[in-house]
């Protein structure tokens, strides 16, 4: 149930029009920045959205501010940039920045947020644009105790599960950390499956006896239709996205002084298979560039 205020979308990609979407269904009004790189709008504006020129006019117009863009360098250029968020921010706005950041660059947008008198929270999210449309993505939050109050209602509207990582740019470090798990757990699942082609192992078969046993995960699951119908609609994550991703966690890795091989191996997988042009496929694609370089015939 929407508490009456207005609600301003900036990033009305695959996640941010179904986070969008979730919020105008529990009843908020809504804005959004106009954006060639913006998923069709035209279900939004039937709802009652309004397009707005800049994230300057979002901020005014709205109560809260959703980010939900790519990477670091998106969310400080909407923030920082001439015509960006700070102009239009004052006393009491929300800004829940949904994207995947770098925790020192969080740290940055959050301190210039607040010093304007306005609030600021990490919100990414796992999951899917399935469940992002249906109100189901996890949200990992770092905030303040006041700030997540006041954020709540509207990430009950997104969200099946919200998880409190700790203060500001905790839940940017908890999203790295998920991802890091993930986009290795894929690398192997690639390594392994290409290893199998190559030796003459039933590929279905080898996905049931991982499922069964101890290499069973929910990549596994998201890849199989890929490997046995080639759907890659259970995982559309971008491989230079993963690769991105991957080099945030090796980079907070490096700046915490932790040991960080197994990902430094993993981001290269990723950065070699971005290098070649793979870059816009979708992760499980990594199965057919690895199987080029090993050779492995197609099917």
């Amino acid at each position: 149930m929407s508490d009456g205020r207005k609600v301003g979308f900036i990033g009305i990609g695959m996640m941010g029009h179904g986070l969008a979407k979730s919020v105008q269904r529990a009843g908020y009004r809504i804005n959004f920045l106009v954006h060639p790189g913006n998923q069709p709008v035209d279900d939004l504006i039937d709802g009652g959205a309004e397009g707005l020129a800049s994230a300057a006019d979002i901020a005014r117009a709205s109560d809260v501010v959703f980010i939900v863009v790519t990477g670091s360098p998106e969310v400080e250029n909407v923030v920082f940039s001439a015509g960006g968020l700070l102009e239009g921010l004052g006393a009491g706005k929300l800004v829940i920045d949904c994207s995947t950041a770098l925790p020192e660059s969080t740290m940055k947008v959050a301190a210039a947020i607040v010093e304007k008198g306005a609030r600021y929270i990490d919100a990414p999210m796992t999951r899917t644009p399935m469940e992002a449309e249906e109100g189901r993505v996890n949200v990992m939050v770092g905030a303040e105790d006041a700030d997540f109050a006041a954020a709540e209602p509207l990430l009950n509207a997104i969200a099946e599960n919200i998880y409190r990582a700790g203060g500001v740019s905790t839940g940017h470090q908890m999203k790295l950390l998920h991802n890091f798990v993930a986009l290795t757990n894929a690398v192997v699942l690639t390594e392994a499956v290409v290893c199998a082609q190559k030796g003459g192992v039933d590929i279905e078969t080898l996905s049931e006896v991982l499922q069964t046993g101890g290499g069973d995960s929910t990549i596994l699951r998201r890849v199989r239709p890929y490997l046995e119908q080639d759907d890659v609609s259970a995982f559309r994550f971008s491989i230079s996205n993963a690769c991105k991703d991957m080099g945030y966690y090796v980079g907070m890795a490096a700046a915490a002084k932790v040991p960080s091989g197994v990902a430094a191996a993993a981001h290269q997988t990723y950065v070699l298979a971005e290098a070649q042009g793979q870059g816009a496929n979708p992760v499980p694609k990594m199965i057919d560039f690895i199987g080029k370089l090993a050779d492995v015939k197609p099917s």
